[in-house]
């Protein structure tokens, strides 16, 4: 009797430490290296699951132990995070474990897409559609229905869009951007806007957002924008026209190529500040903050007409004949 309780004890402690050193073999395969030898991209498609992932990466030759992945989902489930669609960034010396680890994760592979300061909505709309990685819902949408579907029915796109860098990973659309961007520039208005100087001629956040796509429009040197708008009060509260040139440039349309006639200058359109009074319906561009704040910070002075001097910044006058030898100067001559 006691002969057989020693065997069986041995057998007790033999089948112990077999299964330690199963578990512990086990565990080595989840902690083992992935076999990749340079950083690599894997994609994490919409509604994956584990076992899907794991029989993704086996055929891909990333895991070389796909069983221990497929048993650790089985016994323990929980250990196993919440996949999220996107891209992710392999590196060689990763683990199996932080591999399953950084597909759960927020650190997705992300792409950046910048919209300049004075494009137009239409610009704007041809980069989305271009973008690589990002689903283009509204590619075949017009205008009017991108605005519904941002719930924004019957509003004019042209403006309402805040130029800057937005950053997008695999899954996003470009619905997503364009939610984005309106956001912020309805944001930054309502700051802007509230600290507007009293004594404005405009009277409304949205002749804030026009006059600040013709500053955006007329001048790319920071130092400028508020005596632009200088120049744009003053004409408006003595009566005169603002014969901005982008405003013709606007209202042309496609027909534009690189140059305004004089016929141009006569054609009467909606935008055409030559022809008509005050400012055009909508904003022309995509204004940026700097010309949102000197649309409500006009700079005080007397200059009443610029023109430019062809090297990006312009020359202001205080009277027509001092604007007409500038003219001269920096237009005709050359």
């Amino acid at each position: 009797m006691k002969r057989l309780l020693t065997v069986f004890g041995i057998l007790v402690v033999l089948a112990v430490a077999a299964a330690l050193g199963g578990y512990a073999y086990w565990q080595q395969r989840l902690a083992a290296p992935i076999a990749v030898e340079e950083p690599a991209l894997y994609q994490v498609p919409a509604g994956a699951g584990f076992n899907q992932v794991i029989r993704d990466l086996e055929a891909q030759g990333v895991l070389e132990d796909a069983w221990a992945f497929k048993l650790l989902a089985r016994i323990d489930p929980e250990q196993m995070p919440s996949l999220r669609v996107g891209e992710y960034r392999l590196t060689p010396g990763m683990s199996g474990r932080e591999v399953m680890a950084l597909l759960g994760s927020n650190n997705v592979v992300t792409y950046s897409l910048t919209v300049p300061e004075g494009w137009t909505f239409r610009q704007m709309r041809a980069l989305l559609n271009s973008a690589p990685k990002l689903e283009h819902r509204t590619a075949d949408m017009s205008d009017e229905e991108v605005m519904t579907l941002l719930d924004r029915e019957g509003t004019f796109p042209e403006g309402w869009f805040f130029p800057d860098t937005y950053r997008y990973h695999l899954g996003m659309s470009d619905v997503d951007i364009l939610s984005q961007a309106l956001n912020r520039m309805e944001r930054i208005l309502e700051q802007v806007w509230a600290e507007r100087d009293d004594d404005l001629t405009i009277e409304t956040p949205y002749e804030a957002l026009i006059m600040a796509s013709l500053i955006e429009r007329e001048t790319g040197a920071p130092e400028e924008r508020r005596e632009i708008a200088g120049v744009f009060k003053r004409r408006m509260e003595r009566g005169m026209r603002l014969q901005t040139d982008p405003t013709v440039i606007y209202g042309m349309g496609e027909r534009y190529d690189g140059r305004i006639t004089r016929a141009d200058l006569r054609e009467a359109t909606p935008y055409n500040t030559y022809v008509i009074d005050g400012m055009p319906p909508t904003p022309i561009a995509m204004p940026g903050r700097a010309s949102l704040e000197a649309a409500v910070k006009p700079l005080p002075g007397e200059t009443l007409y610029f023109v430019s001097r062809g090297d990006g910044t312009h020359h202001f006058s205080r009277t027509l004949r001092e604007h007409n030898n500038a003219v001269n100067r920096y237009i005709r001559n050359r």
